[in-house]
C-alpha cells in the first residue's frame, strides 16, 4: 500500500455574521446624517454607494425596524420645521413656499427611497410596512397639509383665487397646477375632500347669487350668453389647474344653478324667451339654448314642448283664418313657408334632431287637418304651379316645390279628398293644354304611387293614356276626312269614363258649323270601335275664334266652349237679349251668366257690352256686340279655365262622392281582416281598420259600424251567439 497524500477541499455551507447593536446605532447614525444632509441641501459631498451599502447590511443583520422606525422620525422632525417654514410665510409667498417645499421634499424623498431601495424591495413587504415613498406622502400630508396653521390657510387661499379669477383678474395657474397636483399625488381622498367638496359647494353658492342677477337684469338671449361663457370658463379653468374628474361635477353645479333651476323662466321670458326666438328666427340664441338645455334633465323636452304649442297654435290662427282662405294658393303657400322656417330652426339651431323633427310633423298634421278644406287647397296649389308657377323653372327647382307639396300630403288625413280634387284639377290642365310640364306632371304622380300605392294614382295614369291615344285618333281621323281642311278644325279628347272625373252630361246647342263637324266624328269614331258610346262634354271644351271689329281691327280670340255659342250668335244678330241667348244656346243659368260675366264685364276682355252696365248678369240685361274693343294683342285670351274654389254646393256634392267612395274601400278593409281572423271583437275590428286604410283617410268609427252591419245583412259576417260583439266571418 503506498502512501499518497491527500488533498482536502473545504468549502462553507452555511455563513451568518451577526451585527452588534453597537454598530447598528453607528451605521443609523451615518444614515441619519445622510438624511439631515439631503434635506439641508447638502448632500453633494456624500457617496449613495457607500450609504446604501449601510443600509443594505442593517436590512440584512435584522435592523430593519430600527432602520424603518428612525426613517419615520427624522422625516417626521425635518417636515415639522418645514411646516413651520410655510406657516411663517405671508400672502403671495404662501404657496410659492408650501411649493417650493414640496418641490424640495420630493427630491429628497427620491434620493432617500434610492438609498433605501434594498428595504423597500424586501424588509417593508414582509413586515407589511408602507413603502418609502408612500411613507414620504403621508408623512407630508399629516405633518404639513394638515397642519392646523396650513389646512385651513390653503384650502381658503386656493378658493380665493378661483374667485378672484371668476371676477376677472388673472391668478397664477402654474402655481395653482402645482398645488393642486401635490393634492391629488396625496391620494384622491385629500384632493376630494380637502378642495374639490369645498370648491363645488362654494361654486353652487356663487352660482347661485349670479343666476339670480343675472336673470333679474338680462334678457333670455344675454343670460343664455353669461351662461354659456360661465360653462366655458369653468372647463378651462379645470383643464388648466385641476383633476379632469371635477370638470364633469363643476359642470354640473353651473348647469343646476343657472340653467335647470331658471328653465321656465328663461323659456317663458317676456319678450326675450323662447316663442319670441322662434318669430324672430333667432338661430343663434336657439342654438344656445338648445345645447344648453340638453345638459339638463327634461330640458329639450321642455323647449320641446313650448315649440310644439306655439307652432300648433300659430298654425291654427293661420289655417281657420277667414281671410286667409281668400287664396288658397297664398294659404298652401304660407304653410310651406312656415314649414320651411321650422326645418330651418331645427337643422341649424337643433341640430337636426329627430325628436323635434317629430313634433314639427305632429303639429303640421294636427292644424292642417283642422281645416277640412285643407285637401282642396293643397290640390289647387298644385294646380297653380303646374299650370304656370313652374313655367322656366330648372328641373332640380321644380323637383324641390313637388317634394314640399308631398310633404304636406303625407299630414292629411283626408288623402282621398285630396285625390278627387287633385283628379278634377289634373283634367282640367290636360283637357285645356294649360300644363306647364308633363315631366312634372307625371315626376308628382310618380311621388303619389311611391307614397299610396298603384290604386291610388292608376286613374290618374289613365287620363295621360287617353290624351295619346287622343292624338292617335285625331290624326286618324282627319286622314280619313281630306276635304276638311278649308273649313273650321275640331280637336277631340275621347276620355275613358272611369278614368276621368265623373261629370254630369250637360249639353249646349253648338253652332252649325261645329255640330257637323262633331256628327262626322261620331260616325267615325263609332265606325272604327266597336261596343263603345260617345256623350259630348261641351263645358270642358274651347275654342280659338277669329273676329273682326267695328273699325276693322281683328283679333283671335281663345274662349271657352260656352262663350264660342255665346259669340257666334252675334254673326246673325246685332243685339240680344240674355233670355234670347239661354233659349239659343240652352247653356244652364249659372254657367251662362259666368260665361257673359266674362265675356262683358271683364277689363280688357270685354268684347261684349251690356246694358244695362252692372257687375252683375241679369235676365233682364241685352248684350251686343263691343264695337271700340281694341288691344295691343292679336290673340286675346277671354275667361280662360282656371282652377277656381267649390261652391258649397259643389263641395257637398265632391264630400258626397268621396263617402260613396269609402264604403267599398271600408268593407274591403273589414272582410281582409275577418278573413285572416276569423273571429273577432267589435273593437279590434274597427281599430284594424281605422289602421289598415289611414294611408288614404281616417275612417270613421260610425260609418266603419254601418259596413258591419251591412256585410252582415250580406251573409259576410255574423254576430257570435253568446257574445253580441264578436263577429265570425262566414267563408
Amino acid at each position: 500500500m503506498s502512501n499518497q497524500k491527500k488533498n482536502f477541499r473545504i468549502e462553507p455551507f452555511k455563513h451568518r455574521v451577526v451585527m452588534d447593536p453597537k454598530y447598528a446605532d453607528k451605521t443609523w447614525k451615518i444614515l441619519e446624517d445622510a438624511i439631515h444632509e439631503i434635506y439641508n441641501h447638502n448632500a453633494s459631498g456624500l457617496s449613495f454607494e457607500e450609504l446604501y451599502r449601510n443600509a443594505y447590511n442593517m436590512v440584512l443583520h435584522k435592523f430593519g425596524d430600527r432602520l424603518y422606525s428612525g426613517l419615520v422620525a427624522t422625516m417626521t422632525a425635518h417636515l415639522k420645521e418645514i411646516a413651520k417654514s410655510i406657516e411663517a410665510a405671508q400672502g403671495g409667498s404662501f404657496l410659492e413656499e408650501l411649493n417650493r417645499k414640496w418641490n424640495d421634499h420630493n427630491k429628497a424623498l427620491q434620493m432617500i427611497r434610492d438609498i433605501l431601495m434594498y428595504m423597500d424591495r424586501t424588509f417593508i413587504p414582509s413586515a407589511k410596512k408602507t413603502p418609502v415613498h408612500e411613507l414620504g406622502l403621508n408623512l407630508w400630508r399629516e405633518s404639513v397639509i394638515y397642519s392646523n396653521q396650513i389646512r385651513t390657510r390653503l384650502l381658503n387661499t386656493l378658493l380665493e383665487l378661483v374667485q378672484s379669477e371668476r371676477t376677472g383678474e388673472v391668478i397664477d395657474r402654474g402655481i395653482m397646477r402645482n398645488i393642486t397636483k401635490m393634492l391629488m399625488d396625496l391620494g384622491p381622498a385629500v384632493y376630494g375632500q380637502d378642495f374639490e367638496a369645498h370648491f363645488l359647494q362654494v361654486s353652487a353658492e356663487f352660482y347661485q347669487v349670479e343666476s339670480q342677477r343675472f336673470i333679474e337684469c338680462c334678457d333670455c338671449g344675454d343670460y343664455l350668453k353669461k351662461a354659456e361663457r360661465r360653462l366655458n370658463e369653468e372647463m378651462d379653468r379645470v383643464g388648466h389647474y385641476m383633476d379632469p374628474e371635477t370638470e364633469k361635477k363643476i359642470n354640473k353645479v353651473v348647469e343646476t344653478q343657472m340653467i335647470e333651476n331658471h328653465m321656465l323662466r328663461l323659456i317663458h321670458m317676456e319678450n326675450s324667451g323662447l316663442v319670441n326666438m322662434l318669430c324672430d328666427d333667432k338661430y343663434e340664441d336657439l342654438g344656445r339654448m338648445y345645447n344648453l338645455f340638453r345638459r339638463v334633465a327634461d330640458g329639450l323636452l321642455k323647449i320641446r314642448e313650448v315649440m310644439t304649442l306655439h307652432i300648433r297654435e300659430s298654425g291654427k290662427q293661420l289655417v281657420t283664418d277667414p281671410e286667409r282662405l281668400k287664396d288658397p294658393v297664398e294659404f298652401v303657400q304660407r304653410l310651406l313657408d312656415e314649414k320651411d322656417k321650422y326645418d330651418k330652426i331645427i337643422n341649424q339651431a337643433f341640430n337636426n334632431d329627430k325628436s323635434f323633427q317629430n313634433a314639427l310633423n305632429s303639429s303640421f298634421e294636427y292644424f292642417i287637418n283642422l281645416n277640412p278644406r285643407s285637401p282642396e287647397f293643397i290640390s289647387l296649389f298644385v294646380d297653380d304651379k303646374l299650370r304656370k308657377g313652374l313655367k322656366g323653372v330648372n328641373e332640380d327647382d321644380v323637383e324641390v316645390t313637388l317634394d314640399k307639396v308631398m310633404m304636406l300630403f303625407r299630414y292629411l288625413q283626408e288623402k282621398d279628398v285630396f285625390e278627387k280634387y287633385y283628379k278634377q284639377h289634373l283634367a282640367k290642365r290636360l283637357l285645356s293644354g294649360k300644363t306647364v310640364s308633363d315631366d312634372a306632371e307625371r315626376s308628382l304622380i310618380v311621388k303619389l304611387k311611391t307614397e299610396c300605392g298603384y290604386q291610388f294614382t292608376s286613374k290618374l295614369e289613365g287620363m295621360f293614356t287617353d290624351m295619346k291615344t287622343s292624338q292617335d285618333t285625331m290624326q286618324g281621323f282627319y286622314a280619313s276626312h281630306p276635304d276638311l281642311g278649308d273649313g273650321p278644325t275640331l280637336t277631340v279628347q275621347v276620355l275613358t269614363t272611369g278614368s276621368w272625373p265623373t261629370q254630369s252630361s250637360i249639353t249646349c246647342n253648338l253652332p252649325v258649323e261645329i255640330s257637323a263637324l262633331c256628327e262626322k266624328f261620331r260616325s267615325y269614331y263609332l265606325g272604327t270601335h266597336t261596343g263603345r258610346r260617345l256623350s259630348w262634354q261641351t263645358n270642358m271644351g274651347f275654342a280659338d275664334l277669329k273676329a273682326t271689329f267695328g273699325k276693322g281691327q281683328k283679333h283671335e280670340l281663345n274662349v271657352s266652349t260656352y262663350q264660342m255659342c255665346v259669340l257666334m250668335l252675334f254673326n246673325n244678330a246685332d243685339k240680344l237679349s240674355y233670355k234670347e241667348i239661354e233659349q239659343a244656346t240652352e247653356i244652364p243659368a249659372p254657367d251662362l251668366k259666368r260665361c257673359l260675366q266674362s265675356l262683358a264685364l271683364v277689363k280688357g276682355r270685354n268684347v261684349l257690352r251690356k246694358e244695362p252696365m252692372s257687375k252683375d248678369v241679369g235676365e233682364d240685361d241685352a248684350f251686343s256686340v263691343n264695337d271700340k274693343f281694341s288691344s295691343k294683342l292679336y290673340k286675346v285670351k277671354i275667361g280662360t279655365v282656371v282652377a277656381q274654389k267649390e261652391s258649397e254646393p259643389e263641395k257637398q256634392e265632391t264630400r258626397q262622392r268621396v263617402e260613396e267612395d269609402r264604403k267599398p274601400q271600408i268593407e274591403a278593409a273589414i272582410v281582409r281582416i275577418m278573413k285572416s281572423r276569423r273571429l273577432l271583437d267589435h273593437n279590434n275590428l274597427i281599430a284594424e281598420v281605422t289602421k289598415q286604410l289611414q294611408l288614404r283617410f281616417l275612417a270613421n268609427p260610425t260609418e266603419v259600424k254601418k259596413r258591419i252591419e251591412s256585410l252582415i245583412e250580406r251573409d259576410f259576417l255574423e254576430r257570435d251567439d253568446n257574445d253580441r260583439k264578436m263577429y265570425r266571418y262566414l267563408a
